[in-house]
């Protein structure tokens, strides 16, 4: 019998009881088909709008992060004080990205300008739109900034000219890779779309 690869998985509950005996319902389950958990990535977290609070009454550090779909998540707040999860994109997984576009760049060295900026246009496009989440455009203007680095680099190994100029750097980013901008909304805006809170008639 063949099984699935590994799969994450996060749960959230509102007392660590709950949490501690779903654990041990959960693994009882896999269990009994010769699966088990991964000790090493299975994890109790306090998480959540009081755990900041309740860790601070208690002499503790700030709150656990946890990585999950490409974001490390972490509790935080807006400016107005109301408690948020703020997402940014994993290290790892923006190196990876930035080292699969700087390969290519290599491979496309002498194409020309256009035909190597309509392909970054498609590559980078769905990359931030994935990742254009609250809280991460400072990950996604790093992303951008190493991007046009390995691209000048590139077109400067090509041309006979010596070093190509910041500002026309900077005009060919305009065109082919827009500075990046929110995509997605606030997850509690999220939440409240697809569980409206019940209100009373008046």
């Amino acid at each position: 019998m063949r099984f699935p690869g590994p799969t994450h998985l996060v749960v959230g509950f509102e007392h660590r009881a709950e949490a501690e005996r779903f654990l041990e319902a959960f693994r009882e389950c896999l269990s009994k088909f010769g699966l088990e958990l991964n000790s090493e990535k299975t994890r109790l977290i306090e998480f959540g709008r009081f755990a900041a609070l309740n860790r601070k009454q208690r002499g503790e550090e700030k709150p656990e992060t946890f990585t999950f779909l490409g974001f490390t998540h972490y509790c935080g707040k807006l400016r107005n004080g109301t408690f948020t999860v703020w997402r940014e994109t994993v290290k790892k997984r923006m190196v990876a990205k930035l080292q699969a576009i700087k390969l290519e760049l290599r491979h496309r060295k002498h194409e020309p300008i256009a035909h190597v900026g309509e392909w970054l246009r498609k590559v980078t496009s769905g990359y931030c739109l994935y990742h254009a989440v609250p809280g991460n455009l400072h990950r996604l203007e790093v992303f951008r900034q190493r991007l046009a680095r390995l691209w000048r680099l590139v077109l400067q190994q090509r041309s006979q000219r010596g070093r190509l100029s910041w500002e026309h750097m900077r005009q060919l980013l305009a065109r082919w890779v827009p500075a990046p901008r929110v995509m997605h909304p606030h997850p509690r805006e999220r939440f409240d779309a697809t569980h409206p809170r019940w209100k009373p008639y008046a």
